[in-house]
């Protein structure tokens, strides 16, 4: 069976793509290119899946919103 899961890319400022994955808290990852990205976040998910045991609820995705706040 196959699932879909949302994944957040940015980038740092040393230049590393950064991935997180909402619905499966503490699932991120890191690389220097988005293919290697792509690989480590699909490992990071399924060890994910394997320690949490439950398929998590599935999240529509609705958008993604910057908001600037002066510090």
């Amino acid at each position: 069976m196959m699932h879909h899961f949302n994944v957040i890319v940015e980038r740092d400022s040393a230049g590393y793509y950064v991935a997180s994955v909402p619905s499966l808290p503490g699932c991120h990852t890191q690389a220097k290119s988005l293919d290697e990205l792509m690989e480590r976040i699909r490992e990071a998910i399924e060890l994910c899946l394997e320690v949490q045991g439950d398929m998590p609820e599935p999240l529509d995705f609705v958008g993604i919103q910057r908001i600037s706040i002066a510090v």
